[in-house]
């Protein structure tokens, strides 16, 4: 088995979509729908790499990253943004907290496969 990768989405039909990429490719899956379970996701299940929507109720994908990258059980896991939020200044803030890739919406398969691979 490849990678284990969290999708975290609050949108499901998002999340099948990311899921189904990610499960073709020959990688384990977790789900979250918001910040807050993506948060304990991580500290439980230590993936490999998170992709994370910027757009959720109660914590969005910026403040799970911060907390992501506050705790020492997660700091170290990589986060993906994968967002419908398309301006220069949510990238260069995505960068700011840490994330190792920025994957605006609508993405294709390669994007991310690509992010998967690096």
């Amino acid at each position: 088995m490849g990678r284990k990768v969290l999708i975290v989405d609050d949108i499901q039909a998002d999340r099948n979509h990311l899921e189904r990429i990610v499960s073709e490719a020959g990688h384990q899956t977790l789900l979250a729908e918001n910040g807050n379970m993506a948060f304990e996701r991580a500290k439980r299940d230590q993936p490999d790499l998170i992709l994370m929507d910027v757009n959720m109720p109660e914590v969005d994908g910026f403040a799970a990253t911060r907390m992501l990258k506050a705790d020492d059980a997660t700091k170290n896991i990589p986060v993906v943004f994968v967002s419908a939020k398309n301006q220069k200044a949510d990238m260069a803030w995505g960068q700011m907290l840490g994330a190792k890739g920025y994957i605006t919406k609508p993405y294709s398969r390669e994007q991310i496969l690509a992010q998967l691979a690096a």
